[in-house]
Protein backbone atom coordinates (compact mmCIF):
# COMPACT_ATOMS: atom_id res chain seq x y z
CA UNK A 1 0.00 0.00 0.00
CA UNK A 2 0.94 3.46 -1.00
CA UNK A 3 0.82 6.68 0.64
CA UNK A 4 -0.50 9.87 -1.56
CA UNK A 5 1.50 12.62 -1.93
CA UNK A 6 -0.79 15.22 0.46
CA UNK A 7 -1.87 19.06 -1.14
CA UNK A 8 0.46 21.24 0.15
CA UNK A 9 3.34 19.79 2.95
CA UNK A 10 6.87 21.30 4.57
CA UNK A 11 9.66 21.05 2.47
CA UNK A 12 12.41 20.86 4.53
CA UNK A 13 15.31 20.21 2.10
CA UNK A 14 14.10 23.83 0.77
CA UNK A 15 14.01 25.24 4.49
CA UNK A 16 17.52 24.20 5.50
CA UNK A 17 18.84 25.11 1.80
CA UNK A 18 17.43 28.76 1.88
CA UNK A 19 16.93 29.34 5.19
CA UNK A 20 13.06 29.76 5.15
CA UNK A 21 10.31 28.07 5.80
CA UNK A 22 8.96 26.42 2.63
CA UNK A 23 5.71 24.66 1.59
CA UNK A 24 5.13 22.80 -1.77
CA UNK A 25 2.04 22.08 -3.67
CA UNK A 26 2.31 20.08 -6.53
CA UNK A 27 -1.05 20.30 -8.31
CA UNK A 28 -2.75 23.06 -7.34
CA UNK A 29 -6.22 24.19 -8.43
CA UNK A 30 -9.35 26.60 -7.50
CA UNK A 31 -11.05 24.47 -5.43
CA UNK A 32 -7.43 23.88 -3.09
CA UNK A 33 -6.38 27.33 -2.86
CA UNK A 34 -8.00 28.35 0.38
CA UNK A 35 -7.07 25.06 1.84
CA UNK A 36 -3.52 25.80 0.82
CA UNK A 37 -3.49 29.13 2.26
CA UNK A 38 -4.97 28.06 5.65
CA UNK A 39 -1.82 25.35 5.76
CA UNK A 40 0.60 28.16 4.67
CA UNK A 41 -0.91 30.45 8.21
CA UNK A 42 -0.83 27.44 10.10
CA UNK A 43 2.53 26.33 9.96
CA UNK A 44 3.80 30.40 9.46
CA UNK A 45 5.32 29.41 5.27
CA UNK A 46 7.43 32.06 4.20
CA UNK A 47 7.77 30.95 0.67
CA UNK A 48 5.05 28.21 -1.66
CA UNK A 49 6.14 26.89 -4.57
CA UNK A 50 2.54 25.81 -5.94
CA UNK A 51 2.60 23.95 -9.64
CA UNK A 52 -0.98 24.34 -11.47
CA UNK A 53 -1.23 22.87 -14.73
CA UNK A 54 -1.61 24.87 -17.55
CA UNK A 55 -5.50 24.18 -19.02
CA UNK A 56 -6.89 25.59 -15.39
CA UNK A 57 -6.66 29.29 -16.43
CA UNK A 58 -8.82 30.37 -13.77
CA UNK A 59 -6.98 28.91 -11.14
CA UNK A 60 -3.64 30.22 -12.41
CA UNK A 61 -5.31 33.69 -12.40
CA UNK A 62 -6.93 33.62 -9.23
CA UNK A 63 -3.40 32.77 -8.13
CA UNK A 64 -2.14 35.78 -9.82
CA UNK A 65 -4.48 37.77 -8.20
CA UNK A 66 -3.56 36.48 -4.58
CA UNK A 67 0.16 37.66 -5.49
CA UNK A 68 1.55 34.31 -6.84
CA UNK A 69 4.48 35.32 -9.21
CA UNK A 70 4.70 33.11 -12.33
CA UNK A 71 8.73 31.21 -11.97
CA UNK A 72 8.70 28.60 -15.09
CA UNK A 73 6.55 26.31 -17.31
CA UNK A 74 7.17 22.71 -17.77
CA UNK A 75 6.76 20.90 -20.27
CA UNK A 76 6.06 16.82 -19.89
CA UNK A 77 6.84 14.18 -22.45
CA UNK A 78 5.94 10.58 -22.66
CA UNK A 79 7.47 7.16 -24.79
CA UNK A 80 5.85 4.12 -24.83
CA UNK A 81 8.34 1.70 -24.83
CA UNK A 82 7.38 -1.17 -27.13
CA UNK A 83 6.10 1.69 -29.32
CA UNK A 84 9.32 0.96 -32.15
CA UNK A 85 12.89 -0.41 -31.57
CA UNK A 86 14.74 1.43 -29.28
CA UNK A 87 17.84 3.05 -31.19
CA UNK A 88 22.08 2.29 -30.99
CA UNK A 89 23.57 3.99 -29.14
CA UNK A 90 26.88 5.78 -32.03
CA UNK A 91 30.36 4.24 -31.11
CA UNK A 92 32.68 6.02 -28.97
CA UNK A 93 30.27 6.51 -25.94
CA UNK A 94 30.12 4.28 -23.26
CA UNK A 95 26.82 4.39 -21.25
CA UNK A 96 27.17 2.36 -17.93
CA UNK A 97 25.52 1.93 -14.70
CA UNK A 98 26.85 4.32 -11.82
CA UNK A 99 30.54 3.55 -9.96
CA UNK A 100 31.73 4.94 -6.53
CA UNK A 101 34.30 7.37 -7.11
CA UNK A 102 32.17 8.78 -10.39
CA UNK A 103 30.19 11.24 -7.89
CA UNK A 104 33.09 14.28 -8.03
CA UNK A 105 32.82 13.88 -11.68
CA UNK A 106 28.82 14.28 -11.67
CA UNK A 107 28.83 16.60 -9.46
CA UNK A 108 31.09 19.11 -11.57
CA UNK A 109 28.96 18.50 -14.43
CA UNK A 110 25.99 19.42 -12.78
CA UNK A 111 27.51 22.37 -11.52
CA UNK A 112 28.69 23.73 -15.22
CA UNK A 113 25.27 22.54 -16.61
CA UNK A 114 22.89 23.96 -13.75
CA UNK A 115 24.58 27.12 -12.91
CA UNK A 116 22.43 30.46 -13.56
CA UNK A 117 19.70 27.46 -14.75
CA UNK A 118 16.13 28.78 -15.91
CA UNK A 119 14.13 27.40 -13.65
CA UNK A 120 11.95 28.17 -10.97
CA UNK A 121 14.30 28.61 -8.07
CA UNK A 122 17.01 31.16 -10.42
CA UNK A 123 13.53 33.15 -11.22
CA UNK A 124 12.94 34.23 -8.15
CA UNK A 125 15.15 37.20 -7.61
CA UNK A 126 14.50 36.82 -3.36
CA UNK A 127 16.23 33.35 -3.02
CA UNK A 128 20.11 33.55 -3.09
CA UNK A 129 21.61 32.70 -6.40
CA UNK A 130 24.63 30.52 -5.30
CA UNK A 131 22.67 28.47 -3.34
CA UNK A 132 20.11 27.79 -6.54
CA UNK A 133 22.55 25.89 -7.90
CA UNK A 134 23.59 23.91 -5.24
CA UNK A 135 19.82 22.76 -5.48
CA UNK A 136 21.00 20.98 -8.99
CA UNK A 137 24.60 19.67 -7.34
CA UNK A 138 23.39 18.41 -4.20
CA UNK A 139 20.77 16.20 -6.03
CA UNK A 140 23.13 14.84 -8.41
CA UNK A 141 25.40 14.01 -5.22
CA UNK A 142 22.18 12.51 -3.14
CA UNK A 143 21.34 10.35 -6.32
CA UNK A 144 24.44 9.33 -6.45
CA UNK A 145 25.57 8.44 -2.43
CA UNK A 146 21.80 7.86 -1.12
CA UNK A 147 19.81 6.55 -4.00
CA UNK A 148 17.44 9.79 -2.90
CA UNK A 149 15.71 10.54 -5.27
CA UNK A 150 16.63 8.22 -8.04
CA UNK A 151 16.79 4.93 -8.36
CA UNK A 152 19.32 4.40 -10.75
CA UNK A 153 22.04 6.95 -11.86
CA UNK A 154 23.57 6.26 -15.49
CA UNK A 155 26.92 7.70 -16.52
CA UNK A 156 28.02 8.65 -20.07
CA UNK A 157 31.76 8.16 -21.08
CA UNK A 158 33.96 9.21 -23.83
CA UNK A 159 37.43 7.47 -23.67
CA UNK A 160 38.19 7.37 -19.82
CA UNK A 161 36.33 10.59 -19.22
CA UNK A 162 33.16 11.19 -17.81
CA UNK A 163 31.38 13.26 -20.32
CA UNK A 164 27.39 13.51 -18.84
CA UNK A 165 24.96 11.59 -16.64
CA UNK A 166 21.51 10.70 -16.32
CA UNK A 167 19.67 9.68 -13.04
CA UNK A 168 15.75 7.63 -13.30
CA UNK A 169 13.21 6.89 -11.17
CA UNK A 170 10.89 4.39 -11.03
CA UNK A 171 7.11 6.15 -10.48
CA UNK A 172 5.15 2.69 -9.92
CA UNK A 173 5.44 -0.79 -11.64
CA UNK A 174 4.57 0.43 -15.08
CA UNK A 175 6.64 4.08 -15.73
CA UNK A 176 10.22 5.41 -14.96
CA UNK A 177 10.82 8.92 -15.11
CA UNK A 178 13.64 10.62 -16.48
CA UNK A 179 15.21 13.07 -13.44
CA UNK A 180 18.06 14.80 -13.80
CA UNK A 181 20.73 14.86 -16.97
CA UNK A 182 23.92 17.00 -17.54
CA UNK A 183 26.32 16.90 -20.11
CA UNK A 184 30.06 18.34 -19.62
CA UNK A 185 30.07 21.57 -21.81
CA UNK A 186 33.49 20.23 -23.25
CA UNK A 187 31.40 17.08 -24.78
CA UNK A 188 28.34 18.71 -26.11
CA UNK A 189 27.41 18.80 -29.82
CA UNK A 190 28.74 14.76 -29.81
CA UNK A 191 25.57 12.79 -29.28
CA UNK A 192 26.31 12.53 -25.64
CA UNK A 193 22.96 13.42 -24.44
CA UNK A 194 20.86 10.56 -26.93
CA UNK A 195 23.39 8.17 -26.01
CA UNK A 196 21.83 8.81 -22.47
CA UNK A 197 18.20 8.89 -23.15
CA UNK A 198 18.49 5.88 -25.14
CA UNK A 199 20.02 4.25 -22.42
CA UNK A 200 17.29 5.33 -19.68
CA UNK A 201 15.01 3.91 -22.34
CA UNK A 202 16.61 0.30 -22.27
CA UNK A 203 17.00 0.68 -18.20
CA UNK A 204 12.83 0.83 -18.43
CA UNK A 205 12.64 -2.13 -20.45
CA UNK A 206 14.78 -4.41 -18.63
CA UNK A 207 12.58 -3.60 -15.30
CA UNK A 208 9.81 -4.30 -17.19
CA UNK A 209 8.46 -0.56 -17.56
CA UNK A 210 5.59 -0.06 -20.19
CA UNK A 211 6.78 4.22 -20.43
CA UNK A 212 9.32 6.76 -19.51
CA UNK A 213 8.36 10.28 -18.55
CA UNK A 214 10.51 13.17 -18.51
CA UNK A 215 9.86 17.12 -18.24
CA UNK A 216 11.86 20.52 -18.40
CA UNK A 217 11.51 24.01 -18.69
CA UNK A 218 8.87 24.96 -22.02
CA UNK A 219 12.55 27.29 -22.84
CA UNK A 220 14.48 23.89 -23.34
CA UNK A 221 13.99 22.83 -26.67
CA UNK A 222 16.93 21.00 -27.37
CA UNK A 223 16.40 18.47 -24.96
CA UNK A 224 12.83 18.67 -26.39
CA UNK A 225 14.45 17.70 -29.90
CA UNK A 226 15.69 15.05 -28.93
CA UNK A 227 13.11 13.57 -26.72
CA UNK A 228 10.80 13.93 -29.95
CA UNK A 229 13.41 12.37 -32.23
CA UNK A 230 13.40 8.79 -30.35
CA UNK A 231 9.39 9.12 -29.89
CA UNK A 232 8.75 10.93 -27.40
CA UNK A 233 5.48 12.93 -27.31
CA UNK A 234 4.61 15.99 -25.34
CA UNK A 235 1.44 14.93 -22.74
CA UNK A 236 1.35 17.55 -20.25
CA UNK A 237 2.19 21.01 -18.96
CA UNK A 238 1.95 23.49 -15.85
CA UNK A 239 2.87 26.42 -14.30
CA UNK A 240 5.05 27.21 -11.09
CA UNK A 241 4.13 29.67 -8.86
CA UNK A 242 6.22 31.25 -5.74
CA UNK A 243 4.06 33.21 -3.56
CA UNK A 244 6.28 35.08 -0.43
CA UNK A 245 3.88 35.42 2.98
CA UNK A 246 7.08 37.50 4.19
Amino acid sequence: MTMETPLVYLSKLDEDRFGVRTAKCGRLGSEGIPQVMAFCREHQVELLIARCPTIWLPAAQELERQGFLLMDTLIYFLRDIHSGQIPRVRPGITVRRYRPGDEDGIRRIAGDCFHDYLGHYHADSRLDREKCDEVYTDWALRSCLSRDPADGVLVACVRDDIAGFGTMHMNDSTQGEGLLFGVSPSFRGQGVYRAIMIHCLNWCAERGLEEMTISTQITNLASQKTWIRLGFEAVYSCYTFHRWFT
